[in-house]
């Protein structure tokens, strides 16, 4: 009973932060029906704004005031962050808009390429390491064989998560901007010719994205503890297979999809082999796709005539 609580906090811990990757991944396909394959490479990216910005802080004013770093870090990169998003969508994906429809994938699959290789010349092919941070833990089950614990940044990751899934929900069905990107997810030219500015709400819809990939890229970073240039891909798969499987176009059910991802694959680890962990997650997409063809939440799409 120890293991399964020890691993179900593990798997909250992992899923949360795919969960805030697939977020920007079912915003984007459910306004202009585009993967942004991109999307785990900006994330990855964000990491490494985090790390070189927390480096520069700690340089100058020390590891003392870790908190209130990490709170600064956080802005910073998810400012940067959506900045490099907002230009990548003006650039690449603008243009091929009215495109055939593999033009927008294609230029995906190529800015992924271009932002991973940039990543790897400036910074370099090794591993990034940063000093450890919120490495406290909390005793939950005080056990002789295998104590349960939880650590602060396990909680801090968990409640982000909470925190920033509640507000985007509601800044999508409560706000104008929200009830402006569901008018350009239903019709685009038709919320065009209602007054709706579809290429601001578009660039704004990348902008939120990139954000919480910032903030899943910071999480990463106080998580684990080191990034490496090919950090974005395997996440960014993992983090599109949970928009999927929550049903892509829902918010709850990208984190949820997120969330029943890490746990699998902890769950697997433990109790099976890790070798395996990724082979079950997809094994687990393909029959839940079977019986559910738009994802645990999703709604299934109405063909217009």
């Amino acid at each position: 009973m120890e293991v399964f609580v020890q691993q179900l906090i593990n798997g909250l811990t992992l899923g949360s932060i795919y969960g805030l990757i697939a977020i920007g991944y079912t915003m984007v396909f459910g306004i202009i029906g585009m993967v942004n394959f991109a999307h785990g490479d900006v994330f990855m990216l964000s990491a490494f704004i985090a790390l070189i910005f927390f480096m520069l802080i700690s340089a100058w004013f020390g590891a003392g005031l870790i908190v209130l770093a990490l709170i600064f870090v956080l802005i910073l990169a998810m400012f940067f962050t959506s900045l490099w998003n907002w230009t990548i969508e003006r650039v690449a994906y603008r243009p091929l808009r009215g495109s055939f429809r593999l033009a927008p994938l294609i230029s995906a699959i190529g800015m992924s390429i271009f932002l991973m290789n940039f990543v790897q010349v400036v910074q370099g092919p090794r591993n990034k390491p940063t000093p450890p941070m919120l490495n406290q833990s909390i005793l939950l089950i005080d056990s002789a064989t295998y104590p349960v614990s939880i650590s602060y940044k396990q909680i801090v990751i968990i409640v982000t998560t909470i925190v920033l899934l509640a507000a985007f929900w509601y800044l999508v069905q409560k706000t104008p901007l929200g009830r402006a990107q569901r008018a350009c997810e239903q019709d685009r030219k038709m919320a065009s010719l209602l007054g709706v500015d579809v290429d601001r709400t578009i660039s704004i819809t990348f902008v939120m994205g990139a954000a919480l990939a910032a903030v899943a890229g910071v999480m990463y970073l106080v998580l684990y503890g080191v990034v490496n240039f090919a950090d974005g891909f395997t996440p960014g798969v993992k983090a599109f297979t949970a928009a999927v499987l929550g049903g892509i176009g829902s918010l709850p059910g990208a984190v949820l999809g997120g969330l029943l991802i890490g746990l699998i694959e902890v769950m697997w680890s433990a109790y099976f082999t890790i070798d395996y962990k990724d082979v079950a997650a997809f094994c687990i997409l393909a029959v839940v796709l079977v019986f559910m063809p738009s994802g645990i939440l999703g709604r299934p799409e109405v063909e217009k005539v």
